[in-house]
C-alpha cells in the first residue's frame, strides 16, 4: 500500500510503499533523543517527491547511517540504516492519516551496535 508523508512544514515530501507492519523503536543514542516510531522499510520503496534542498543530512560515529531533517522546520523524516544498507526508516508521525500513537512498535537495542 502506497502511504504520502512530509515534514512539518510540508517542504519535503514523499511516498513510501508499505504493509505498516514493521514498526521499531530504538535505543541508539540519536532514536531516544527523538523519541519516533519508524517504519522500516526498503530503500526502493521509498521515493522523495519534493524538498531535496530543504534536507539537511546528519551522520556521527561510523559515518554509515544517514538521518534526514528538514533544514526549515526541523522533523526527522527518514534516515538510511546502519543495521542495514538497503534498508531505511521512515518517522511513522510524517506519514499522513496515521496516528503513531495508534501502532505498537517492537523495541531495537541499537545501543549495542
Amino acid at each position: 500500500m502506497k502511504h504520502q508523508g512530509s515534514c512539518h512544514c510540508h517542504s519535503v515530501k514523499f511516498e513510501i510503499e508499505s504493509n505498516l507492519e514493521k514498526i521499531v523503536q530504538c535505543n541508539c543514542s540519536i532514536c531516544i533523543r527523538r523519541n519516533a516510531k519508524m517504519i522500516m522499510i526498503p530503500k526502493e520503496n521509498f521515493k522523495l517527491l519534493e524538498g531535496s534542498k530543504d534536507l539537511s543530512l546528519y551522520q556521527f560515529n561510523t559515518d554509515i547511517a544517514k538521518h534526514f531533517f528538514c533544514k526549515k522546520c526541523g522533523i526527522y523524516t527518514h534516515h538510511n540504516r546502519k543495521s542495514d544498507p538497503n534498508g531505511m526508516g521512515v518517522n511513522l508521525g510524517c506519514i499522513e492519516d496515521i496516528d503513531p500513537m495508534e501502532f505498537k512498535a517492537i523495541k531495537f537495542d541499537g545501543k549495542k551496535l
